[in-house]
This record gives C-alpha cells, structure tokens and sequence, in this order.
C-alpha cells in the first residue's frame, strides 16, 4: 500500500524554482552561469532551491544538480564530452542532416552512463524535486519526468536518470527518438517548453500547493542572437524557412520568449529573474561553440547578475526534501 505519512513542504514565505532552458551544446553556458555564480556568491546554488526544472540541455544540468553534482562539474562534463558527442570532423554531417538525424545516440548515452556522468543512479534519486519535460511522438502528448515529491507520482522514480536526461535532450533532426522509456519515442521537451519557467510554477501551485506570490524563479537561458531574418521568408515556403535553420531559431526564441512573458503575467515581473544575454549572431550554435569564449560570455553575465541573484535568491534556504520513493518493500504493511 501507498506510504500513509507524507513530508509537505515546511510553511514559508517563498518558493524558489531554478529554471534552465534547452540549447543544445550552449548548455555549458548555463552550467558556467552557476559555477561562477557559486564561486562569487560563495554558495551551493542548489541550497536556495525548492525546485529545479529544465529541458533538453537544461534537464541535463537539472539532473546532474540533483543528483549531486557541481556546476564546476558539469562545466567539465560539457567540455569534456561535447566535442566527443558533437563530432564532426570531416565536416560531412551538414549533408547528412538533411536525410538523417545529424549524430549518432550512443555518444551522448555513453557520456551518461559512465562514471563521469550519472552512471546508474536514479530520477528518485535526486536530492531535490525535479520537473523535466519531454514529448512522446507516439501519443502526440507531454511528458514530464518528475521526482516523488507528491503522493500521486508513484513511478517515475524508479527511471535511471541517464534516460531522463536522453529523453529531454533528444532534439529532432540532431538525434534520434529515445526509446530506452516504457518503449515510448520520446522527443526534446523543447519542442513544447523550451524555457520549462510556467511549467516549474505550474508545479508548484498544482501538486505542492505554493501561492502565485510565494514563488520566485532564477530562469537561465543559452544566450540569445538576434538574427535578421530575409525578406523571403515574408512569402516563403518550405525552402526559405528550412534553409538557415530559420523554422528552428524562430519556435526555440519563441516559445522561450513568450514563456517568460506569461511567466511575469502570472507571478509579476518582480519574481523572475531571466539570466540570457543577447550575443552576436552565428558565433554560438546548437551544436557548435568555442568553449572558451561561452564560458568567458557566462563569466561576464554571473558577474554582473550577480549581486541581483544575492539580493533575490540567496537569503532563501530551501528546507530539506524528501523524496516518496515507493519501492517494493515500502508497499508491505
């Protein structure tokens, strides 16, 4: 039988949720944000976190934070395996990207599993709540990966987190469909929540009971190029906006724009911090940066946040979680 006893989260003033958008490899921005805002503010990012969501590349992060690791960490995991996940070096995946998927899965899996990533350790493992969004081609719905942190959420927790975090990240076009998860083809949750703020707050006021008031969100993005766009796409076709990846730039802008305008409709724009400085365009790509200059770009955006992040977020300590695991053996009287 379920646990009769649940631990609810002790009454407080604030619920802060840490949101991290997807971005492919530009994800080591996002990690090199915290690193750096950890090193200045002299704090582990996660202690001031009720909640942490993310997609694609920021599920990634979400799940390595929960489970323990640094952000200085996944910094390394970033630059250490990304080149290795991303290879291209004979320059022809360009071509065999408009027939295929661009790489191969079992490069980003690896990384995962072994010793360096999240090895076999599970979603209910995490230390802190999780909520990462993915899509099932199958179904045509959501689905959203979520820790026991309610009495309703009986199975997820037992999913190894590699799989979470091969799921969320499993962009169209760049990889293949995950099917390592109840035999689903699961899909980038960017395709739906690329900037996963509203469903962090959704969360929090639907399954653990926050007020739209008490909430309070860091949301961290990949950086933004504004890129002009051609008059061909005024009346373009299939083409125009397949050539220059306009069809992707425009939904991932999109809907992370627009989320956070939502998201400041729904808990004010005096709750949400949105880290995501505007870059010049072409010099990051999903699949492609300079490792030393992302990292400089996030350097240069804690540091000057930083002091926001202070004021905002830090004098908040998130009570302990724990999770609902429901194991076999917790099913006996």
């Amino acid at each position: 039988m379920i646990p009769a006893t649940i631990n609810p989260i002790p009454s407080s003033d604030r619920f802060q949720i840490l949101a991290l958008d997807g971005g492919g490899i530009k994800g080591l921005y996002s990690a090199a944000v915290l690193a750096k805002l950890e090193e200045k503010l002299q704090v582990r990012i996660v202690d001031h976190f009720d909640l942490i969501t993310g997609t694609s590349t920021g599920g990634l992060i979400a799940v390595g934070l929960g489970l323990g690791m640094r952000p200085r960490e996944i910094v390394q995991f970033y630059i250490r395996e990304g080149p290795r996940i991303f290879s291209n070096t004979l320059g022809w995946r360009w071509c065999l990207h408009w027939f295929r998927r661009k790489y191969p899965q079992h490069r980003l899996k690896s990384a995962l599993t072994d010793s360096g990533g999240f090895g076999d350790r599970l979603l209910g493992d995490s230390s802190k709540r999780l909520v990462i969004p993915a899509y099932n081609i199958n179904q045509d719905k959501v689905r959203i990966f979520k820790t026991p942190h309610h009495e309703r959420l009986t199975t997820d927790w037992s999913i190894p987190a590699w799989k979470v975090a091969l799921a969320t990240s499993a962009a169209p076009t760049y990889f293949e469909s995950c099917c390592d998860v109840e035999s689903a083809r699961l899909i980038d949750g960017g395709v739906w929540a690329n900037n996963p703020t509203v469903v962090g707050i959704a969360e929090a006021v639907s399954m653990l009971g926050r007020k739209l008031n008490q909430i309070h969100v860091l949301n961290i993005g990949t950086t933004d190029s504004r890129k002009r766009r051609t008059r061909s796409l005024r009346n373009g076709g299939i083409l125009q906006w397949l050539r220059g990846r306009d069809v992707i730039e425009v939904l991932m802008r999109g809907q992370s724009v627009g989320t956070h305008g939502l998201a400041q409709h729904l808990v004010g724009p005096n709750q949400i911090l949105r880290i995501d400085p505007i870059v010049p365009d072409g010099i990051y790509h999903l699949d492609r940066v300079n490792a030393d200059d992302l990292v400089g770009e996030a350097e240069d955006s804690a540091l000057h946040h930083g002091p926001e992040v202070k004021r905002m977020f830090v004098s908040h300590q998130a009570p302990s979680y724990t999770p609902l695991h429901f194991r076999q053996e917790a099913r006996h009287p």
